[in-house]
């Protein structure tokens, strides 16, 4: 009775030595197409055991994918170009330049976005209240945006941070009252908290046996989120959240597209289409 068939003698030759090992009888039988081994009816289960246990031995383990190894990058310029951006448009607002109230013009307004100002989700992201509103964007944005362009760059930093936290605005003005209105860009700010999370998370940057560390970005994004995003009366709490979502939700679609990413091309041109979206929507709000 044939207890393996292969089209090579080999594979058979070596399954033989199982037998052989145990005291198995067996005779190797080669057809035109296909080689067996074979033994006698009354061992036929014996030697089909066998040869499943040596089965089970033998095979091979798949390797686990590769973990994704980040390229350090130039956080740097990222960071700088927030800085600047935020500080010149708190500049150019206060001196009310070109005599319109930059305010007004730029805010979050759940009516006016609603009836098609789309680009107040971006210019209300450069809008600060005051000095320590401004002051605390600027420490925790540079902060965040520093650590996360350090593993995605400077350009696709600040570009996916602009996306994702235009979404959540619109997403957090969709959900609260038409009559919502806020400025600030702590929308920002926990958008590039929540692309760090999820990134970390998505490529198990931080992976260990243990599931308690592996969700452990998930769990310290929400712990700043709580701790950082939930202060006064006047703190937006809805879009603290929805920008950590949306950044979280950016940071696992960045990792599928990473092997794309440290190219000093595609750096270059998020970094202008940041830098477009900025000024465009300005452009429309001005």
């Amino acid at each position: 009775m044939s207890v393996f068939e292969s089209t090579s003698k080999r594979d058979c030759s070596d399954r033989s030595l199982v037998l052989q090992s145990i005291g198995i009888p067996y005779q190797i039988f080669a057809t035109e197409d296909s080689v067996h081994l074979l033994v006698s009816a009354e061992l036929t289960e014996k030697a089909k055991f066998e040869l499943w246990q040596y089965e089970q031995e033998n095979r091979q383990v798949k390797a686990p994918p590769p973990r994704l190894t980040p390229v350090v990058q130039n956080a740097i310029p990222g960071v700088i170009a927030y800085l600047i951006v935020i500080t010149l448009v708190a500049v150019l607002a206060g001196e009310a330049i070109f005599d319109r109230n930059w305010f007004t013009a730029g805010r979050v307004d759940g009516v006016l976005i609603r009836d098609g100002e789309w680009w107040r989700a971006i210019t209300a992201l450069t809008l600060h209240s005051g000095i320590k509103h401004y002051a605390g964007n600027a420490v925790f944005g540079a902060f965040f945006g520093y650590m996360a362009g350090r593993v995605l760059g400077s350009g696709v930093t600040w570009f996916a941070v602009i996306i994702t936290a235009f979404g959540a605005n619109l997403l957090n003005t969709l959900l609260l009252d038409s009559s919502h209105r806020s400025i600030g860009a702590s929308t920002a700010v926990f958008a590039v908290l929540g692309i760090l999370a999820g990134f970390v998370w998505r490529s198990q940057l931080m992976k260990q046996d243990r599931w308690a560390y592996r969700i452990g970005p998930i769990v310290g994004g929400l712990a700043l989120l709580a701790y950082t995003g939930t202060g006064d009366a006047n703190t937006d709490v809805g879009a603290h959240v929805t920008g950590f979502a949306c950044g979280f939700a950016g940071g696992l679609v960045l990792t599928s597209l990473y092997r794309y990413i440290p190219a000093k091309k595609v750096q270059q041109t998020c970094a202008l289409l940041a830098i477009a979206l900025i000024s465009g929507a300005w452009m429309l709000a001005l």
